[in-house]
C-alpha cells in the first residue's frame, strides 16, 4: 500500500498541540448560558467526541505505515481534547454530561463492522456532521464561552476531514476502479439517512441557533460533494473546509 505523506501529518498535529499548549485553555471562570435544548445537543456531541480510540488505533497499526499511526494517535488526541473542552463548557453551565447515547453506540458498533476502510467511512460521516454542527454553535449561540469552545474545536474538525480524506484515497486506490464512485455514492446515501437522523433529534438546538432542520441537511449534503471529490482525486490534501 502506497500511503507515503503521512509523517507531514503528524507534524501539523504535533504543531497544534503545541500551539495549543501556548494558548491555553479557555477563561472557564465565565459562566456559560444557553437554552437547555442547545444544552442537550451539546451533552451528546461530548459523548460522540469522548473515546480511547483503541479500535482504529489497533487498525492503523495493522495497515503497516508508521507515520499514519502515529497521526491516528494524535487525531485521537485532539478528539479526546474536544471531549475535555465539551464537559468543562457543560460544568460551566451547571449541566452534567452523559454516560452514554444511543447514537455514539450505533456509531462505534458500524465502526468495528469491518476493516479500516469501514472505520473511516463511517468517522468521516460523523466529522462531516460535526462541521455544521459546530459552525452552528460557535455562530449561534448568543454566549462568548460556547462560542470560544466551538470555534476551537471546529478549527481541529477542518483539519481532520482532509487527513481522513487522504488515508480514505489511498484506501480506495486498492478497489477496483469501476467500484470507488459507487462505495462514495453509498456514503452520500448513509450521510444523508445520518444528516436526517440529527437534524430531527437536535432540531429544537439548532432552530435556537438560526439554522433549521433542511437548511442543516443541505448544507452538509453540499459539503460532501468536496469531501467525495477529494476522497476519489489523485491531491486530497488540496481539499479545503467549506467550514
Amino acid at each position: 500500500m502506497h500511503t507515503d505523506g503521512f509523517a507531514k501529518w503528524t507534524r501539523r498535529f504535533e504543531d497544534e498541540r503545541e500551539r495549543r499548549r501556548v494558548q491555553g485553555d479557555p477563561d472557564w471562570g465565565r459562566s456559560a448560558t444557553l437554552h437547555p435544548a442547545v444544552w442537550a445537543g451539546i451533552q451528546r456531541f461530548q459523548v460522540g467526541e469522548d473515546g480511547d480510540g483503541a479500535n482504529l488505533v489497533g487498525k492503523a497499526d495493522q495497515a503497516g505505515d508508521a507515520d499514519y499511526a502515529q497521526a491516528v494517535r494524535l487525531f485521537i488526541a485532539e478528539e479526546q481534547n474536544h471531549a475535555r473542552l465539551l464537559a468543562r463548557l457543560l460544568a460551566a453551565g451547571g449541566v452534567p454530561t452523559l454516560t452514554g447515547h444511543w447514537s455514539d453506540t450505533v456509531f462505534v458498533r458500524l465502526r468495528r463492522l469491518m476493516g479500516l476502510r469501514m472505520e473511516l467511512l463511517v468517522l468521516m460521516i460523523a466529522e462531516v456532521v460535526a462541521l455544521r454542527y459546530y459552525r452552528a454553535l460557535r455562530d449561534g449561540a448568543d454566549d462568548s464561552l460556547t462560542a470560544e469552545v466551538a470555534g476551537r474545536i471546529l478549527s481541529d474538525e477542518q483539519r481532520h476531514v482532509p487527513f481522513h480524506c487522504e488515508r480514505l484515497h489511498a484506501s480506495l486506490v486498492e478497489l477496483p476502479r469501476v467500484l470507488r464512485r459507487p462505495v462514495m455514492a453509498l456514503w452520500r446515501l448513509l450521510l444523508l439517512a445520518v444528516s436526517l437522523v440529527v437534524a430531527a433529534d437536535h432540531g429544537p438546538a439548532l432552530r435556537r441557533l438560526g439554522v433549521g432542520r433542511l437548511r442543516f441537511v443541505v448544507d452538509v449534503m453540499t459539503s460532501s460533494h468536496t469531501v467525495v471529490a477529494a476522497v476519489l482525486a489523485p491531491l486530497p490534501d488540496a481539499w479545503t473546509s467549506a467550514g
